[in-house]
C-alpha cells in the first residue's frame, strides 16, 4: 500500500505544489468580500440601486463587485463598497 505524497502536508501545501495557491487565495479573498459586502446590504436593507447611488457607480458596476467568480476589482472600488455600508476596508500583508 503506497503512502500519499501530501499526507501530513496541509492544503496550502497542496496548492502551492499544484502551482494554484496565489489563484485559489485571490478566488477565497474576492469570494468573502463580496459575501460580506452582500451580508451587510441585506442587513442594512440596502437594494442594488440604492448601492449603486451610494458608491456613485452604475448597477453593472455592482454587479461585476458581487461576482464571486470575478476577481479584477480595484481597490478603490472595495473601498467605496465598505464606505457605502459604513464599514471598513482593512488590507494587510501577514
Amino acid at each position: 500500500m503506497s503512502k500519499s505524497p501530501h499526507t501530513g502536508s496541509s492544503f496550502d501545501d497542496f496548492l502551492k505544489e499544484e502551482g494554484i495557491y496565489e489563484e485559489c487565495t485571490v478566488s477565497a479573498l474576492k469570494r468573502v468580500l463580496a459575501w460580506q459586502i452582500e451580508q451587510e446590504m441585506h442587513r442594512q436593507k440596502i437594494t442594488k440601486s440604492a448601492m449603486a447611488d451610494r458608491m456613485r457607480t452604475s448597477r453593472s458596476q455592482l454587479d461585476r463587485l458581487l461576482d464571486p467568480e470575478i476577481a479584477g476589482v480595484s481597490l478603490e472600488t472595495l473601498q467605496r463598497a465598505a464606505t457605502a455600508v459604513g464599514r471598513e476596508l482593512r488590507i494587510e500583508l501577514v
